[in-house]
């Protein structure tokens, strides 16, 4: 799996991600979430694969057993390299979404990586115990659910950097944690409720991290790339 850091590409249009992605001249590994996809469909993804970057389409399904495995097998047509669910939708759900994949995969490609979500790094424990009704500390649900997802056979799970560490012990150091929520010191946390930097999410056992707008609102992204990465691979 690319372990270059990831960049959210949280753009409605197509113009904006070719306008984006032309001030690079070297692959990328890039996020596709819900609200490009759903705005522009499969065509997005086979533009941005034609610029020779890799892809993590973060729709995190969630529904019945056989309707995500109908749904990543058309998604493992497409040519990306990773992918995810929601862990909550239970162990026969992620087991189905695998067995979509695999049966999706052309022959002779690798099938793509499939991830489980936790919790979301917006969601507070407060929320969770309130909200969702999930007694504890959150840590407790994130490594519950990874624990699931790596039952079911999955490659890893998202969460955030305060977890990674936690759920290397429970899941080994192979297991992906794809950690969202990075942010450089000083910059502002938006939405999110768990972040960190990339040094301290190299520290804490991330595999992936994840950034958005520290990059893509960034004054020169190019630079702010350049930064996240520094900072990622040097720890």
């Amino acid at each position: 799996m690319n372990t270059k850091p990831i960049i959210a590409l949280d753009f409605p249009t197509p113009e904006d991600v070719t306008t984006f992605l032309s001030q690079f001249d070297e692959p990328l590994f890039v996020k596709v979430g819900m609200e490009l996809y759903l705005q522009n469909g499969p065509s997005i993804i086979r533009a941005i694969k034609a610029l020779g970057h890799d892809i993590f389409l973060d729709l995190k399904l969630h529904d019945i057993p056989n309707t995500v495995k109908s749904a990543m097998k058309g998604l493992a047509k497409l040519d990306i390299d990773l992918v995810n669910v929601h862990a909550a939708g239970g162990s026969l759900m992620m087991k189905a979404a695998l067995e979509g994949l695999i049966e999706g995969t052309p022959e002779g490609k690798e099938r793509p990586a499939l991830i489980a979500v936790t919790q979301l790094t917006s969601t507070s424990e407060e929320q969770m115990n309130n909200e969702q009704k999930i007694p504890g500390a959150i840590f407790e649900s994130v490594v519950h659910y990874a624990k699931l997802a790596k039952d079911a056979g999955l490659d890893g799970v998202v969460c955030s950097v305060l977890e990674a560490k936690m759920i290397e012990e429970a899941c080994g150091k192979a297991f992906l944690k794809v950690t969202p929520g990075i942010r450089l010191a000083g910059g502002a946390t938006h939405d999110q409720k768990r972040v960190a930097t990339p040094q301290v999410a190299r520290a804490e056992g991330s595999t992936q991290i994840v950034v958005g707008r520290a990059i893509t609102k960034a004054q020169n992204p190019v630079e702010a790339y350049h930064t996240v990465a520094q900072l990622w691979e040097d720890n």
